[in-house]
């Protein structure tokens, strides 16, 4: 993949994007709303500062800091962040105040970290001490909240807090293996009802059904952004680590041929199933970055590239002049009560729309290019 097509494809991204309408947010696009506080776009803008930590354009700098510093007062509050939903997902856009903290030098960053670490200590829990996806799914852990929460949750304590909730943490990665592991594939399911009460829910284990590729994706990035700032000392990472190399080498046995995971990834070839580029790009960047930092083998890069080129020779297009990024799923989730459609069934999980350039795939796609250029380098 030649790095000016891909390099291409991101300045129109940020050349056709606003700091209230970034064209990468399709469920905003769709419902006619503004930007607020999103951690779709957090997951954006963290892909642009990842490459800018790489090729030092500035461009990619000067975006993402506009972008999040219009939303961050200089006492720290951020407009469009409602902490009161208490949802992990709003958590994922603050990892960038890190990063541009670090960058910037500017406190407010730092403070507007603190204001999203209040949430984080108010977020209710599960009876085994799990965080809540969010206050509309009670007693409920989704792959997808581990990755959102987190990393976020484990910077603050290494910067702020002395580390003293790293038991907590650990062992919210290690409640999720207990309860959602399935010991017959390695994966992990979607999502589990600790009170085993939603429609979805086994009423047996409180699992969801089925395996999806992005939620299995979002645990990777989870286990692999922690363990990558996590101190290698604490009792225990190697437990940690063993659960990110032991999902990625049963991931890999459900790699197709072009490179790619499935939809839903232990049914290639069933009907409706297809080849998704979130999925398949958070996978390979978590191959390219685990190498990387040694957590895996060094033999694992390959993997990693024949993913991401089978990302590009499958989905990567121009389209009347413009570059385009397909196979996308735009949303897939289980419930509420009032959504009886998102019940965890294969056929729910085809059901749902596929989109172009939405960032839940391109994100972690550049995410995987940062990885492709630093092999380069």
């Amino acid at each position: 993949m030649a790095i000016e097509i891909v390099e291409k494809y991101v300045n129109e991204l940020i050349d056709r994007s606003t700091m209230e309408e970034p064209v990468w947010n399709i469920e905003k696009i769709r419902a006619g709303k503004k930007a607020t506080w999103d951690y779709i776009d957090g997951c954006m803008i963290m892909s642009l500062l990842e490459l800018y930590k790489v090729t030092k354009n500035e461009k990619y700098l000067s975006f993402s800091e506009s972008y999040i510093g219009y939303r961050v007062e200089e006492d720290g509050t951020i407009r469009g962040y409602k902490k009161e939903e208490l949802n992990l997902d709003n958590i994922n856009e603050g990892k960038n105040l890190f990063t541009l903290y670090d960058l910037t030098g500017k406190e407010k960053y730092a403070k507007a970290t603190s204001k999203i670490y209040e949430q984080i200590l108010e977020m209710p829990r599960t009876k085994d001490g799990n965080f809540w996806h969010k206050m509309i799914y009670p007693h409920q852990v989704w792959l997808d909240g581990l990755y959102m929460a987190q990393p976020f949750y484990m910077e603050y304590e290494n910067r702020f807090n002395n580390k003293k909730n790293y038991d907590d943490i650990f062992q919210q990665f290690f409640n999720v293996e207990k309860f959602m592991k399935d010991e017959e594939t390695g994966l992990y399911y979607h999502a589990y009802d600790s009170e085993k009460q939603m429609f979805w829910a086994d009423k047996e284990t409180g699992l969801s059904r089925n395996f999806w590729l992005r939620a299995l994706g979002w645990f990777s990035m989870a286990l692999l952004d922690t363990l990558a700032i996590a101190d290698k000392e604490y009792q225990g990472y190697d437990h940690l680590l063993n659960m990110y190399r032991d999902l990625i080498d049963s991931m890999l046995k459900f790699q197709s041929p072009e490179g790619m995971w499935y939809q839903v990834p232990n049914f290639p070839g069933r009907e409706k199933n297809y080849l998704e580029t979130s999925g398949s790009s958070i996978m390979a960047y978590c191959l390219l970055k685990g190498a990387r930092l040694g957590f895996l083998p060094d033999s694992y890069v390959e993997y990693g590239k024949k993913a991401f080129k089978g990302i590009c020779d499958t989905y990567l297009s121009t389209v009347e002049g413009e570059m385009s990024l397909g196979g996308i799923c735009l949303v897939a989730g289980l419930g509420p009560e009032t959504n009886l459609r998102r019940d965890g069934s294969y056929e729910y999980y085809m059901s749902e729309p596929i989109v172009k350039d939405d960032a839940k795939g391109t994100a972690p796609f550049l995410l995987a290019y940062a990885e492709m250029l630093r092999l380069e380098a």
